[in-house]
């Protein structure tokens, strides 16, 4: 059975550059988006995403199986919750609240996440998770201590980002069901549905449209911080489930709130080392996280991308294929015991 790396530690990797391609656009799309329409902001972001996701996936192979019919109502709703209602609350919230007050408070959506991922799919939430869930939350909070007072504060604005988060966590538990789907072709789906809402929503209320350089500076934050970073995410939460996942991507607050900071808002101060030392310990005790203990396979028949080496696939082919690949194929019962995440393969329950 191949075993070179952990799977906890590669889907931890995976979600925490997703968390750095979101975290960094945040204040990017406050200072561009400044005087701009929420909805039409929202619409350029997700319409970058998509337009990203449509030009790699014509040089690129396969990285999941494909879109079927009953993935529909799946990226309906990921694309109204997730690219419609979380960014445009976004967005309003960041114009009254700031790009501080917003990247603080993004925190909340590892919150929600892990929560959901555990009423909705009863995903196992060990205490190593709880505690590196709250030094991440630590850090979030270490850092209003090196933010400006002064600074105006907006409650509906707050509100607003505290909406977006609970939306995106909504969005990240409903996409867990297209966690083995190609992550190029989801991406650009729910992309090009969200921008299509979003943009003629803003239209109907005669937003202001962008000038041409904002439009291309939103089109390139939603290729990177939308279209990547999603597409990362989908790949960790096929290793390592909703929770965990969700859990990780609480560093991207951290990156943008550290991005402001660097931008000259204000000076770093010792919190802001101090927030950073909380949220490396939350990484630390994700991607150590080792899970082993004899567990039951029963026998299913599912499509999803896989590889012949890993203890879990000894079907045959004629000719024989190599690496990763996807196709419908069934598993017969399986009892072993090996180092594993929790992903499509290893959803068993726990004591």
């Amino acid at each position: 059975m191949r075993r070179t790396s952990s799977p906890i530690a590669v889907g931890t990797g995976l979600a925490l550059l997703a968390a750095v391609s979101f975290g960094v656009t945040t204040p990017i799309v406050e200072l561009v988006g400044h005087g701009l329409g929420a909805l039409s902001t929202a619409a350029l972001l997700y319409a970058g995403a998509s337009l990203s996701s449509l030009l790699l996936g014509l040089v690129r192979r396969s990285e999941g199986a494909p879109l079927r019919r009953a993935h529909l109502g799946r990226l309906f709703a990921i694309a109204i919750v997730g690219a419609g209602i979380a960014p445009t609350l976004l967005v309003w919230g960041l114009q009254r609240a700031g790009a501080m007050t917003g990247t603080l408070l993004l925190n909340l959506e590892a919150v929600f996440t892990v929560l959901l991922a555990w009423a909705v799919y009863r995903e196992p939430i060990g205490r190593r998770v709880i505690v590196a869930v709250a030094f991440m939350a630590l850090g979030g909070a270490a850092l209003t201590l090196d933010t400006d007072s002064s600074r105006g504060w907006s409650a509906l604005g707050a509100l607003a980002i505290v909406g977006a988060t609970a939306a995106w966590a909504a969005d990240n538990t409903i996409t867990r069901g297209l966690a083995e789907q190609d992550p190029v072709l989801v991406v650009a789906y729910k992309g090009a549905l969200g921008a299509l809402l979003t943009g003629a929503a803003a239209i109907t209320m005669h937003e202001p449209m962008p000038g041409v350089k904002a439009a291309v500076v939103l089109l390139l934050c939603g290729a990177t911080g939308y279209g990547l970073s999603l597409r990362l995410y989908l790949l960790a939460q096929r290793r390592i489930g909703a929770a965990r996942s969700g859990s990780i991507f609480a560093v991207a607050p951290f990156v943008g709130a550290a991005l402001v900071l660097a931008l000259g808002n204000k000076e770093m101060g010792v919190w802001t080392a101090v927030s950073a030392g909380l949220f490396g310990v939350g990484v630390w005790l994700h991607i150590t996280e080792r899970h082993r203990h004899s567990h039951e396979h029963s026998a299913m028949e599912h499509d999803h991308p896989h590889v012949h080496d890993d203890g879990h696939h000894g079907h045959v082919h004629s000719p024989p294929v190599v690496g990763e690949h996807s196709h419908l194929h069934r598993h017969q019962p399986l009892r072993h015991e090996h180092d594993h995440a929790l992903d499509i393969h290893h959803k068993h329950a726990h004591d």
